[in-house]
């Protein structure tokens, strides 16, 4: 009975943040932006960043793709607003352990995303999920 709560949640929430994604628009003055294709299934993710010194004090994104690509963008964006270079590179390598299917993860620091876990049961799907995570990663480390 547990685990079909949190389906239904994982669910809800997923078809939330893609219907109603979080800080999906352009990002005036970016710092960063970065462009990622996945040939796969066709999404396509615009990641922009707003740093001072290394906090990232904005975080938006622009693009089109599946559902699973534009909730993981929506609850990204969300994550990494305030975080520093390194809390956000620790929270990426964090995700992808999460969707790889570790469970040794400290879940509680991925709010939202750890709901994405799922995808680690799917390998395509694994993808999506992590597009907009690598078009943030990629942007951080050409600040470097």
């Amino acid at each position: 009975m547990r685990s079909k709560r949190l389906e239904m949640l994982y669910r809800t929430l997923i078809k939330e943040h893609s219907n109603n994604p979080k800080n999906k628009r352009t990002l005036e003055n970016a710092t960063g932006e970065i462009e990622l294709f996945n040939p796969s299934c066709g999404d396509l993710m615009i990641i922009q960043f707003k740093l001072d010194h290394d906090i990232l004090t904005e975080v938006c994104f622009e693009g089109q793709g599946c559902a699973i690509s534009m909730a993981s963008a929506s609850m990204m964006t969300e994550l990494m607003q305030g975080k520093s270079i390194n809390e956000a590179k620790d929270l990426i390598g964090q995700f992808y352990q999460l969707v790889q299917g570790n469970k040794e993860v400290d879940t509680k620091l991925l709010k939202d995303a750890v709901y994405l876990e799922g995808v680690s049961k799917f390998p395509t799907r694994i993808r999506c999920a992590t597009l907009s995570w690598h078009a943030l990663e990629q942007g951080l480390k050409e600040q470097e």
